[in-house]
């Protein structure tokens, strides 16, 4: 099949994460694939085997997701609005693919409603028309509105043949985040968890006995970072090592450096970060989707601070659902501070190891089996 995969991440980079998992799985089983991505260049992503075409891109002004602004920093224009949906029509119409994949789309992603429904006008418009599946993660941000979605199950009616739900149906299924209609029940799909192979340990063992503090790969997470400099102070015999993400790390990370104890290393994110986490001591992070996975693939003790700013819930859910495992726990933004944090990770630490989990992963390969079985039976 020839896939596209369209998907624009606005503040971290999860979903051009996921969506890249899923087109190297498309591609390992011999499929012609591109991702066509509109969020801001994320190099320290792993594009293997991905081709990857770059729309102009956009991210959020913060967590005002109705706010775009360009690679400037400015609020994008209508030029930079057209080129972009004038990319994607020429796109689909160029490529002609068998399957066609919204990452999100349509249950977030409404300040770009032009450009998908002009691409999938387009793409209904195509002489032979693709299979059309919407791709989502376990847990969504409730709509705040009934009419918000009332919104999705009118375009998943109109364009959609299936939505498919990356979780376990029995863990997280998506009516925990969204109003789940009968004609949107009748289109789901559960594929698992859509993750990359489980990294193997680092062969130098980089980050050994370490607090390993990340935000996942945008610029968010500054409050945990000030947290866990200054809990880092009061803990001078162990070593923290602070991963920032996002398009300016590097500056960052060295003028926090300047005034960081001497028990802390401050740098961007690693493309090494999954195979340190198997020696780290332990995890503090965000609870995105893809880093939850991470602290489940490798075993290590962790603690969640969730992302909650802009009455986000997406992420405070998902590490509700995890905190009932052995050596994890949970600790609110609202209530950080540096004792509260050096007081979790004491509990962690203390607490009961957790094995590696190793099932439930293979949702990248589970999602071309079953669009390649939808092909199959499509009219």
């Amino acid at each position: 099949m020839k896939v596209s995969i369209i998907v624009t991440h606005l503040l971290g980079t999860g979903h051009l994460a996921r969506a890249l998992t899923l087109g190297r799985a498309y591609g390992a089983a011999g499929h012609d694939v591109q991702v066509v991505s509109g969020g801001m260049p994320a190099p320290q992503l792993n594009r293997d085997g991905v081709d990857v075409v770059q729309l102009p891109p956009l991210r959020s002004d913060g967590v005002d997701f109705a706010r775009l602004l360009d690679d400037r920093g400015d609020v994008a224009s209508d030029a930079v609005m057209t080129a972009r949906r004038e990319m994607l029509v020429t796109h689909i119409k160029s490529s002609q693919p068998d399957l066609l994949i919204t990452e999100l789309f349509p249950f977030g992603r409404r300040t770009l409603k032009a450009e998908f429904v002009a691409l999938l006008d387009a793409a209904q418009a195509l002489r032979v028309r693709p299979l059309i599946c919407a791709s989502v993660r376990d847990i969504l941000a409730p709509p705040s509105k009934p009419a918000k979605a009332q919104l999705a199950d009118d375009l998943i009616a109109q364009y959609y043949d299936a939505v498919m739900v990356h979780a376990d149906g029995d863990v997280t299924p998506l009516s925990l985040s969204w109003p789940v209609s009968p004609a949107l029940q009748d289109k789901l799909h559960y594929t698992g968890f859509v993750a990359p192979p489980a990294a193997s340990p680092h062969p130098d063992q980089l980050g050994e006995g370490e607090i390993i503090v990340s935000a996942g790969g945008g610029d968010v997470g500054a409050h945990v970072f000030d947290t866990c400099l200054a809990a880092a102070a009061r803990d001078p015999d162990r070593v923290w090592r602070l991963l920032l993400g996002g398009q300016d790390a590097a500056r960052r990370s060295a003028e926090l450096m300047q005034n960081a104890p001497p028990n802390v290393m401050i740098e961007p994110a690693r493309p090494e970060f999954r195979q340190m986490l198997h020696h780290a001591a332990a995890s503090v992070s965000l609870c995105g989707y893809n880093t939850a996975l991470d602290v489940l693939q490798s075993g290590v003790r962790a603690v969640f601070v969730p992302f909650d700013a802009g009455n986000e819930v997406e992420q405070g859910l998902r590490a509700d659902a995890l905190a009932v495992l052995p050596g994890i726990e949970v600790l609110r933004s609202a209530a950080l501070t540096p004792d509260a944090l050096l007081s979790t990770l004491h509990t962690v630490l203390a607490d009961t190891p957790r094995p590696a989990r190793t099932d439930g992963f293979d949702g990248a390969a589970m999602t071309v089996t079953l669009t390649e079985s939808l092909r199959k039976t499509a009219p």
